[in-house]
């Protein structure tokens, strides 16, 4: 059985609004597109390779898949290369969206039934990138098995919360470390005993 695993950037006070451009996501007049930039390093880059491992397949929400699409596309490279081949699952509330990037699948209706079912069918990890909304949808349905948060040291005070309006969820550290640009690299996994105990 593969894993669901969250792979996203934060802030302390846990933006995760449109981290790597200006123009990646201005909506509520959001300003500080690209706050993750002068951040980057291999260490983090390593990081997030470690956890996707090489069996992986992406889960996108429909808005982060057309960012990731319209940016890769127009910069190419091997990153554009390595997106392509990978197979992407894309959640979106219209059955009839059309998906433009190759080896693409729509979920729709039911979308954490249908990620619970590939989770159980399948051996690969889905590893989800932006897509808030998505992710919420997944906590609730205590889908996700990991989450590998990159908690910048950086306080916007507006944009959008990776966890806002969410349930509680008990989660319990696993592993971290530092980055050389002083960026948090926790890696989280849901702690079941701490909510049975609080049930």
């Amino acid at each position: 059985m593969g894993k669901v695993i969250v792979i996203n950037h934060l802030t302390l006070d846990g933006v995760m609004q449109g981290p790597g451009r200006r123009d990646e996501d201005t909506r509520g007049e959001f300003g500080h597109g690209g706050w993750a930039a002068p951040y980057a390093d291999d260490a983090m880059v390593a990081r997030m390779g470690e956890r996707m491992g090489a069996d992986h397949a992406f889960l996108f929400g429909r808005r982060t898949y057309d960012q990731l699409l319209s940016s890769w596309n127009a910069r190419g490279g091997p990153f554009k290369e390595a997106l392509n081949e990978t197979h992407k699952y894309v959640a979106s509330s219209n059955p009839a969206a059309r998906l433009e990037w190759p080896n693409s699948t729509l979920l729709s209706g039911d979308v954490p039934a249908s990620v619970a079912e590939l989770r159980q069918r399948s051996g690969t990890n889905l590893v989800i990138m932006g897509s808030g909304v998505l992710i919420g949808s997944l906590m609730a349905a205590e889908l996700i098995d990991e989450y590998l948060l990159m908690i910048y040291p950086l306080v916007l005070g507006t944009g959008r919360r990776l966890f806002e309006g969410a349930g509680k969820a008990p989660l319990r550290l696993i592993e971290g470390s530092t980055t050389t640009t002083g960026v948090w690299m926790a890696l989280y996994e849901p702690d079941p005993l701490e909510e049975n105990l609080q049930r």
